[in-house]
């Protein structure tokens, strides 16, 4: 199965939104490589960053959940880069 990296980007408004918003992240977390928040106290929000290598239907899914919840928006970027199932150690040693 082809897998995609991206990145999705979270941008939270509705502090009431965050418990279901770790609940959605954790039960995706076998796809999520790396998590960053940054609270920005100035305007009360938080904008959260998250890497996932995942099957692009997934990331989707994950998306998709994410921005249904009141107060939080979601966007992803897609790498152009993908990666087939036992590819992962395919690079050539020259």
């Amino acid at each position: 199965m082809e897998t995609r990296l991206a990145l999705i980007g979270i941008v939270v408004e509705d502090v009431n939104s965050v418990e279901k918003l770790n609940s959605i992240l954790h039960q995706f977390g076998s796809y999520i490589i790396g998590r960053m928040g940054i609270p920005y106290h100035k305007r009360q929000i938080s904008i959260i960053s998250v890497a996932v290598d995942a099957p692009a239907n997934i990331i989707s899914t994950l998306s998709g959940k994410l921005g249904m919840l009141p107060g939080v928006s979601s966007k992803v970027v897609y790498s152009k880069y993908s990666l087939k199932s036992g590819d992962d150690n395919n690079e050539s040693a020259d």
